[in-house]
């Protein structure tokens, strides 16, 4: 049991930020384009982190087509085509709010994503809340191959926030991170996404939306 909660760990894609979906919405469309359908189970599996799959939907769209489609090309296509879409959305309903009590209790707040810093840390400067964060932790801060759904990104966190495990709580929207935040024994709230809901995405507590979980209802849960 918590018996104090201390810091607050946020998972960055789909939860503060719903980049998932415009994605996989981005890739579906490359994919219909040319007669073919996005495997959704199978890009699911990537989501959070590389630790259930490593599907390439550029290399799989290539393959089906015979290598008539380059798949160079089509990254490059799905990366400016989604960053449209990710650049038009809002931080997620909820997130905010939690932030910030947290913060007036004292409660330390970071980031703990399976994405580089040169995206986690650029996004959160657009939208005005890298500010938040005591640490931003992402794919470079723990060796190659430990992103989720290894605990790595979590564990770095509780040591450079120097808590213990049952002093934090994390947030997360994927199985991959859930898992990773369960390997490291952290109370782990999950928050599934338009599409990580369609995967059965499970914590020790779930919520369809952070805007409908006060930072007192928390406390309350994990004490």
């Amino acid at each position: 049991m918590l018996q104090s909660v201390k810091a607050l760990i946020f998972d960055f894609d789909g939860l503060i930020l719903d980049t998932e979906t415009p994605e996989v919405l981005v890739w579906q469309s490359i994919y219909r384009e040319h007669g073919f359908n996005l495997p959704v189970h199978e890009w699911e599996k990537t989501i959070g982190g590389y630790g259930i799959s490593t599907f390439d939907a550029a290399e799989h769209l290539s393959l089906l087509s015979s290598g008539r489609l380059d798949p160079v090309s089509m990254r490059t296509r799905y990366r400016r085509e989604s960053d449209m879409l990710i650049h038009a959305s809002p931080v997620m309903p909820g997130v905010i709010n939690m932030i910030e009590q947290a913060r007036e209790q004292g409660i330390q707040v970071v980031i703990g994503s399976s994405s580089p810093h040169s995206w986690v840390d650029a996004h959160a400067k657009r939208l005005g809340i890298f500010h938040y964060f005591k640490h931003i932790i992402c794919q470079e801060d723990v060796p190659p191959g430990r992103t989720k759904p290894n605990p790595d990104i979590y564990l770095k966190a509780l040591d450079m926030l120097k808590v213990r495990n049952t002093e934090a709580v994390v947030f997360e929207d994927s199985l991959n991170g859930v898992e990773a935040a369960r390997r490291a024994k952290i109370f782990v709230v999950a928050v599934p996404n338009p599409l990580t809901a369609k995967m059965g995405v499970s914590g020790d507590l779930t919520v369809a939306s952070l805007a409908d979980l006060s930072l007192q209802e928390l406390m309350g849960k994990v004490s």
